[in-house]
């Protein structure tokens, strides 16, 4: 694997580029319409962050916001929580999706491992979201209801939540691969009228029937009065056993008579509800704003991802990651977005690259951990497919470290932007991306999103430049959670963002900002590894060990002992026949102590055989850190949000076998 220097410049965009971005187009606007000239990206990013109420008004005016009635002050307070935006406006989501389309052009293109590549229109979108509209009416569905989804991503789950936002109720997904009790835990919180479902879901070759799974959903949530099912695994199969049941065919047959209708709510109500990965206990749900979400997501899609009407955007997610609800916002600015149902290494690793070619996507949205796995494999994805169109790749999940992102240049195209996000649920959204008129850096995040006033704090909530501090919000931002859903006097909300630093809102990862405005994201400041005093963030072990061949995946954990000292024990997951040796351990300590320093060598390195995950594939450190501190499973992690809860066992055995960590 190549090694490369953070912050060496891998790109720069052409000129022809810089001219045509949707960015520089917005700025040509501020000079013609608002007389504000600004030089460069960062000089408008601080006007948008200093004069933020100005700043999204101009966004407002930009997209020409469709709104019956008139807002009537911009924002309502700079307090945080409880800063309201636009607070009188009456607007509608799904609105602003159709507003303007043309019928004819391709607004949806999806597959599986078992659906053939297809393609829908503007106009076969809006149908099916006309009569699934009328359905969820005789549903008796009425603003404010919860409509609830347990589908994989797939054309129909797009299908039901626009005219579950078109009528002002309040939507929720969760992935059919979530389990039963994984799935109660978020929608028994929030009382839901109807759900859509499948009877069941293919990944990675195999079948995985989920009727039985739905009938405990059914029996645990006293409010559901519909249900409406999808025959996604087998046509055959007997969803005539699920209680108050529609099928999906009934569901979208369209009375011609009935007209397509926009509910007009207030900016701040609520459009859905995200929950955490609740790894220690419930889900906390997150309830964001129809106006909030809208606003952002169009700012997002323009500006930073560069998307248009003549974009084909991917992103590779799930129903249970706030990634697929981004995704959709891909709708707002009128470009095909591009949905993938089932295993991204099924039958291989080549599928999703494949997948990129045959349907010529120019955006191609993945995580940082598949690319890093690609580029451990030596794929050379670039030689074997076309892939031409691919003008952005643009990852999340987890710091791309710098390596990750020279073997994109190397393996998948020289002339590419790639863009390294990080955001959250918490806001459904990246508030440090990327523009197309910057240049990219290894392993650093091209520039803070405009309008988010993004800062690194010290412990005296000093700002730095240059060092690794708190990842801190210091400003009101219009996706924030505007409550959580049965949240007493915002209890939750406060404990979870702005227990830190009184009024600000503390993200929880470590942060860097460089002379050049550019950032990188250390990993979870509440996992860091402190030896001897000095911090680092666990992203810069895991780049470290990434060049051991041998070694598939790690976790490190730092252990407070009661010497005053700590113990920083490393697992690994090894290749397949791979077992962890003496020389490889060597290998592993090396890396770390030139990669890192001596000091954050591990105690102790210890093979196992799978690393406990969120089902949005995030590591577990908190919870192993927390377990191996003796701390009681039950109280430290839930295991109904694990992707894999047999792995947590040698963790739990290791914690009982270790009187003290070596």
């Amino acid at each position: 694997m190549s090694t490369i220097e953070e912050g060496t410049l891998l790109w720069e965009p052409r000129e022809e580029l810089k001219q045509k971005a949707a960015v520089t187009a917005y700025m040509n606007w501020l000079r013609t319409e608002k007389k504000l000239n600004f030089q460069d990206y960062h000089s408008l990013w601080k006007w948008s962050t200093d004069e933020i109420e100005s700043f999204w008004e101009s966004l407002w005016d930009y997209f020409q916001i469709k709104s019956s009635i008139p807002y009537k002050s911009i924002l309502s307070s700079r307090n945080m929580p409880g800063a309201k935006w636009f607070t009188g406006a009456a607007i509608n989501y799904t609105e602003h999706i159709f507003n303007q389309r043309d019928k004819e052009a391709i607004a949806i293109i999806h597959a599986s491992e078992t659906r053939p590549t297809s393609s829908i229109t503007w106009g076969e979108l809006e149908q099916d979201t006309r009569a699934f509209q009328q359905t969820l009416k005789k549903s008796g569905v009425k603003k404010g209801d919860r409509i609830v989804a347990y589908v994989p991503n797939i054309y129909e789950a797009v299908v039901a939540f626009l005219a579950t936002a078109s009528l002002g109720a309040i939507w929720s997904s969760a992935s059919p691969d979530f389990g039963t009790e994984s799935v109660m835990d978020r929608f028994q919180q929030i009382e839901p009228k109807v759900m859509i479902t499948v009877d069941g879901y293919n990944y990675n070759g195999k079948e995985f029937s989920r009727l039985d799974v739905v009938k405990g959903i059914q029996e645990a949530l006293p409010t559901l009065e519909t249900t409406i099912a999808i025959p996604y695994l087998s046509k055959t199969n007997d969803i005539s056993t699920l209680k108050n049941c529609i099928t999906w065919a009934e569901a979208t047959t369209l009375d011609e008579d009935t007209p397509f209708t926009f509910e007009q709510v207030e900016f701040n109500d609520p459009l859905w509800i995200l929950f955490s990965s609740g790894t220690t206990g419930k889900p906390k749900p997150i309830v964001q704003s129809q106006g909030g979400i809208l606003l952002e997501h169009l700012k997002a899609m323009t500006f930073h991802m560069d998307v248009s009407e003549e974009d084909r955007f991917f992103w590779y997610t799930t129903t249970g990651w706030m990634m697929w609800n981004f995704l959709v916002g891909g709708l707002l600015v009128g470009s095909t977005i591009v949905l993938y149902d089932g295993s991204p290494a099924y039958p291989d690793k080549r599928q999703l690259w494949k997948f990129a070619e045959e349907t010529k996507l120019t955006v191609f949205g993945t995580s940082a951990s598949f690319l890093t796995s690609c580029m451990k494999d030596n794929m050379q994805p670039g030689t074997e497919f076309d892939l031409k169109h691919i003008k952005n790749i643009s990852s999340t999940g987890s710091p791309l470290p710098p390596e990750g992102f020279l073997w994109c240049y190397e393996n998948v195209k020289k002339d590419l932007w790639i863009s390294s996000v990080s955001g959250g649920t918490d806001v459904c959204t990246a508030f440090i991306l990327g523009t197309p008129i910057l240049p990219v850096y290894a392993g650093e995040l091209q520039c803070r999103g405009l309008g988010a006033r993004i800062e690194s704090f010290n412990e005296q909530e000093e700002p730095l430049i240059e060092e690794v501090g708190e990842l801190v919000l210091t400003a009101p931002f219009p996706s924030m959670p505007v409550f959580f859903w049965n949240d007493v006097n915002n209890s939750r909300l406060i404990d979870s963002y702005f227990d830190v630093f009184p009024g600000i809102w503390c993200h929880g990862d470590y942060l860097k900002i460089t002379n050049r405005h550019t950032c990188v994201i250390y990993g979870r400041s509440d996992a860091t590894i402190n030896r001897g005093g000095i911090r680092i963030g666990t992203s810069e072990i895991y780049r470290a060990v990434d060049h051991i061949e041998e070694v598939t995946d790690s976790l490190i954990v730092d252990i407070p002992l009661d010497n005053g000292e700590s113990s920083t024990p490393l697992f690994v997951v090894m290749r397949d026949g791979v077992e962890l040796t003496e020389e490889i351990q060597q290998k592993i300590k090396k890396q770390i102590r030139s990669h890192c320093s001596p000091r954050h060598t591990p105690t102790a390195i210890y093979q196992v055989p799978d690393l406990p995950k969120t089902l949005n594939g995030k590591k577990l450190e908190i919870p192993v850190k927390k377990i191996l501190m003796g701390k009681p499973v039950d109280q430290v992690v839930n295991k109904g949000s694990l992707s894999n809860k047999a792995s947590l066992d040698y963790f739990i055995r290791f914690s009982k076998e270790q009187a003290q960590i070596p």
